[in-house]
């Protein structure tokens, strides 16, 4: 991906968000704006401050830590209070992809040879005790969420997989916590020196992550961190943090607006009501009694199809791609699929109007036709070599793979699916009845979605032992990139025993040598047409059978401003929010 200076990217953020003093909360559009309008542009926009902005969430926060957490709701929320080494640009539409400095003073140095990433940190950065931020705050950190049988259990571990760091073993064994950690070196107070086992392009996508937020080893409680962490960004805790009981942030006013010019930081408070009914959520959304729904996925269906139908209620409305695909994995491995042309039967006799259906219709989700989401670059949305875009099923096609894999009279077929989430339910019953118009047979095997990756679908053993030739799956990306998005559903290094995601177990040659020439190109011309030739590949192997490119029905109520979708975080930009709302 290219980077953009930041002066320019704040440049554009004013422009977007009106500047000025005392923002009158309408920025030209309108209070309410109109439908869909924030999936592109800033609605509302003000740089008004004051007031309490309200979040509410139907289960509990997976954890308000930052180093302990995978959900892009926290990635995305707990930049209020923990500031990384890189972040995104705080712009609508595709432009939010690049990166910019935050803790860093300026973008990362690499290596003539690609493996060692240099970065400094901005002087004077403080936590909310008035202590100073240094780089080994950043070292600790990473070391506390990558390495060591008591690594925290909730975030990626690209550190661990990148750094070459084999021997350490973490921060937890007694003694000192960073002793043999030299994959990190930090020369200074300012400096941090990143050691790679091989060259990897996207690495400053790694230090947009929140697991690059400092933390004081001496603050350090392990898991129960997330109870009181030590802020460095624009808000701390009131208090302290129990799972259930809410969250609630105030002023944090040893951060430093002038080395941050990414956070609008416009509220005085920030609120998070935890375990609130979904319906319940939305309502109070409609009434003006909440201003955002954390989770950041949409309203329900009860409220989904009420507001739609309603003229008014749809200028308050937006229905963003999100970046997830749900398709089908056409497993290499189980008989008959692994002939190709029966991988290809299958591709030609599904209907995708019917997977459509299942999300919604057109607000749900865009039929796909290809493996990239539109928003990631390499996306080729002229790529349709099943006729996808037809929506309807080719059975004289399918037919005619079926006699090139000597299946004239057809076949049976396994699909599995998570039981617990109705609209992938209603997709596989859609596939299930459109395959047996080409006399392929599907049969449903149902599992629960908290074991289906880890156990089943993701055990190739499992898929063997059970003949698991289709398995229903949905995907979203770490980072904007085809390697962020790609990698792990489609290089055949990344096929575990266990928690796989590549589940259509592809191991072709010629797409992983892409994937491992892809890490070593820093143009980003050059990186997106390996990405579309693997895309192209993949569909030609027929072994990922594309269903929908999701999207979600967001409502913006009337205080809320300088809203906009952020595609780089999946859901509305949180830190730009502000609020009318004076409690």
């Amino acid at each position: 991906m290219g980077f953009v200076a930041l002066g320019a990217a704040a440049t554009l953020l004013l422009s977007a968000c009106g500047g000025g003093d005392g923002g009158d909360g309408d920025g030209g559009s309108g209070a309410g704006g109109v439908f869909d309008q924030a999936s592109t542009e800033v609605v509302n926009a003000s740089d008004a401050t004051g007031g309490t902005l309200r979040y509410a969430i139907s289960a509990n926060m997976e954890s308000t830590d930052p180093g302990n957490t995978y959900y892009g709701y926290v990635w995305n929320f707990s930049r209020y209070y923990a500031r990384t080494l890189l972040t995104f640009s705080p712009v609508p539409g595709q432009a939010s992809s690049e990166l910019l400095p935050d803790l860093a003073e300026d973008m990362p140095e690499v290596s003539d040879d690609g493996t060692e990433w240099t970065i400094k940190l901005k002087q004077g950065l403080k936590y909310e005790d008035g202590s100073e931020i240094v780089a080994e705050d950043i070292k600790y950190a990473i070391a506390r969420s990558n390495f060591g049988p008591q690594a925290l259990p909730n975030g990626p571990k690209y550190f661990q997989q990148l750094l070459d760091a084999d021997d350490y073993e973490g921060p937890y064994g007694g003694g000192d916590p960073l002793a043999g950690f030299d994959a990190i070196e930090t020369p200074d107070d300012y400096t941090l020196v990143f050691k790679l086992k091989a060259p990897f392009a996207d690495f400053p996508y790694i230090l947009s992550q929140t697991q690059t937020a400092p933390v004081p080893a001496e603050a350090d409680t392990g898991e129960q961190y997330q109870g009181q962490v030590v802020s460095s960004g624009p808000y701390k805790f009131e208090g302290s943090y129990t799972p259930g009981d809410g969250l609630v942030l105030v002023r944090n006013d040893q951060w430093d607006p002038e080395s941050d010019p990414t956070r609008e930081a416009l509220p005085d408070r920030v609120t998070v009501e935890e375990g609130v009914e979904q319906n319940e959520i939305d309502q109070r959304l409609v009434n003006g009694e909440l201003d955002v729904d954390l989770a950041g996925t949409g309203l329900g269906p009860a409220m989904k199809g009420d507001l739609l139908a309603d003229e008014e209620a749809r200028a308050n409305i937006d229905n963003p791609v999100t970046g997830a695909h749900f398709y089908v994995a056409i497993n290499t491995k189980v008989e008959p699929l692994d002939d190709v042309a029966c991988r290809q039967a299958i591709q030609y006799a599904a209907s995708r109007e019917g997977i459509q259906r299942a999300y919604g219709g057109e607000f749900g989700g865009e039929i796909a036709t290809q493996v990239l989401p539109p928003s990631i670059p390499g996306a080729n949305p002229e790529l349709d070599p099943y006729e996808a875009a037809s929506g309807t099923g080719n059975v004289e096609m399918a037919q005619e793979k079926l006699e090139e894999c000597g299946e004239e009279d057809g076949f049976t077929v396994n699909i599995g699916v998570r039981s617990d989430r109705p609209a992938e339910v209603a997709a596989v019953e859609s596939i299930q009845e459109s395959l047996a118009a080409a006399n392929i047979t599907a049969e449903i095997k149902s599992f629960p979605s908290d074991t289906f990756t880890n156990t089943q679908a993701g055990s190739p053993d499992f898929v063997a032992d059970n003949e698991l030739g289709l398995n229903y799956y949905g995907w979203m990306s770490d980072w904007p990139s085809g390697y962020g998005y790609m990698s792990s559903i489609l290089d055949g290094d990344s096929i575990k025993e266990a928690g796989n995601s590549n589940i259509s177990e592809l191991d072709d040659p010629e797409i992983n040598q892409l994937f491992d020439d892809v890490t070593q190109v820093e143009d980003p011309e050059e990186q997106a047409a390996i990405y579309s030739q693997i895309d192209e590949l993949t569909m030609e192997s027929a072994t990922i059978l594309p269903g929908v490119f999701q999207k979600s029905v967001l409502y913006r109520p009337e205080n809320l401003t300088n809203v906009y979708f952020n595609p780089s975080y999946h859901m509305y930009d949180y830190m730009a929010l502000g609020t009318t709302n004076n409690e």
